[in-house]
């Protein structure tokens, strides 16, 4: 499922390095930097961004793969029951097979972080 293309989330060349801050970025500062971009509330950032993140969820939970062209991909894979160690006494545990998110970077998103 292809959700949003380069022209919707303004994901391009010219504001990569803006995105580039070298430390981190919690949902608040996201919104923020959202709502200065777009000229919009605080609110209807947070409201949009919420959205987003809700109908990614949704559809990975749904099994559904997520494309975001130029940032990434969003998956659910299943991983094999396999044998490990209890790092503490050492002994052989079994890990049961579970089912995980996978998030595989876009070649825009890539780049960027080189």
């Amino acid at each position: 499922m292809v959700l949003l293309s380069e022209q919707w989330y303004g994901f391009s060349d010219e504001n990569i390095s803006q995105i580039q801050t070298g430390g981190r970025m919690n949902k608040g500062e996201l919104v923020e930097k959202v709502a200065k971009d777009c000229d919009v509330s605080k609110a209807a950032a947070e409201k949009a961004l919420d959205s987003v993140l809700a109908a990614i969820s949704d559809a990975v939970a749904a099994g559904d793969k997520v494309t975001l062209i130029g940032f990434g991909t969003f998956s659910v894979t299943e991983r094999a029951a396999r044998e490990g160690r209890n790092p503490q006494t050492g002994k052989k545990i079994k890990i049961a097979a579970r089912k995980v998110v996978k998030f595989k970077a876009g070649s825009k998103l890539a780049d960027a972080a080189k």
